[in-house]
């Protein structure tokens, strides 16, 4: 056999194998296609049913129902400051449904002392009120992003003490770290990322803070003293864009006409209810989650002292709608809260309404 032959059947056979280990790296089809917008687009909404866990994402059966009537259980029991209003039969059951959504191994006594249930010494006990009350308080004022779905402590813990996802703040890198220079928090490896070299202080900055998610201009070209956003801005936001793609299950269409990305009117109805997502976890880390973090233990705290806090994963769990849109409060009405007369979404955060409808209208 001639140079020239090898060489060419080697060339053949490498391709070959480098064919078959990218077709092996490769989702195995077929998947479900939905289109979501215009055509001509490709607003198509991908689903591989096979990469579905069913016993994540499916609800538990709601406990059999009791009777509303009855002494309260803030007549009855000592220290009940959240769950007042409910009758002693329907507290009894969301008590227990709740030690099965969180603590189905250790029982009640993780969050009560077993001598006295009124206790408070055990700071899971503090962390639990805390958590019922915003529970309530979010299912009462954010049904611009859940709609009338509503929310459970199963819909982040799924029988976890704590949520899978969630999030903790990262130390800032050593500006010499192993000779590489400023990463710039970013450009390493990062689940936050879905891996790519994006920043991975997003979270920090949009679910926490309220930075302005920005990175398009109005013009061609716009001049400095035109438009404030930098490079690294721009990245930010595609950093955070990449995670609520991945712990939803969807695609940058599922959002955004990605032909004219800027455009709210071109854009489906799914981009503002995740405008008021963004706003809700801000909500709940700063107003919710972060006052906790005094009373935790160390072993509750992430590298830089801080508490785990909530991310979009923290409730979708890579699915569109956290458990098939279940609507478990529906069978759980004690956790449904009175609306807070002084709410207001755009005290989170105003990224620029426009193109906002008003759904509850429609």
């Amino acid at each position: 056999m001639s140079s020239k032959m090898y060489l060419n059947r080697s060339l053949a056979v490498g391709a070959l194998s480098a064919g078959l280990a990218v077709v092996v790296g490769c989702e195995r089809p077929p998947v479900d296609t939905e289109q979501k917008g215009y055509r001509g687009t490709g607003m198509e909404e991908v689903n591989n049913p096979r990469l579905r866990d069913d016993d994540l994402h499916l609800a538990p059966a709601a406990a059999d129902p009791v009777s509303a009537e009855g002494p309260r259980a803030g007549e009855i029991y000592q220290n009940v400051e959240v769950l007042t209003d409910l009758s002693v039969a329907e507290f009894t059951r969301l008590m227990q449904s709740m030690t099965d959504w969180v603590a189905p191994d250790e029982g009640c006594t993780y969050c009560h002392d077993g001598n006295d249930f009124a206790s408070e010494e055990l700071y899971t006990y503090q962390v639990s009120r805390q958590m019922i009350e915003m529970n309530r308080y979010v299912n009462a004022n954010w049904d611009s992003h859940m709609d009338d779905t509503g929310v459970t402590c199963y819909t982040c813990h799924r029988g976890e003490n704590l949520p899978a996802e969630s999030w903790f703040a990262e130390p800032t890198p050593d500006v010499n770290m192993a000779g590489l220079g400023n990463t710039m928090m970013q450009n390493l490896a990062s689940e936050k990322t879905e891996y790519t070299s994006l920043p991975r202080n997003a979270f920090e900055r949009y679910l926490l803070g309220h930075d302005d998610l920005r990175v398009e201009g109005d013009t061609i070209l716009p001049h400095l003293d035109e438009w404030d956003v930098s490079l690294q801005d721009t990245e930010a936001s595609y950093s955070l864009m990449m995670h609520m793609s991945a712990a939803t299950g969807s695609n940058c269409t599922t959002c955004h006409n990605t032909g004219r990305l800027g455009q709210w009117d071109e854009s489906p109805e799914e981009r503002e209810i995740s405008w008021h997502g963004i706003r809700m976890a801000r909500d709940i880390n700063a107003n919710w989650i972060e006052p906790l973090e005094a009373g935790q233990p160390e072993v509750r705290l992430g590298p830089t002292g801080d508490i785990a806090k909530v991310q979009c994963a923290t409730c979708h769990y890579g699915e569109q709608l956290p458990l098939d849109g279940a609507k478990m409060v529906d069978d759980y009405p004690g956790l449904m809260g009175e609306e807070d007369a002084d709410f207001d979404f755009l005290q989170f955060g105003d990224l620029g309404t426009d193109g906002l409808r008003d759904r509850n209208a429609e």
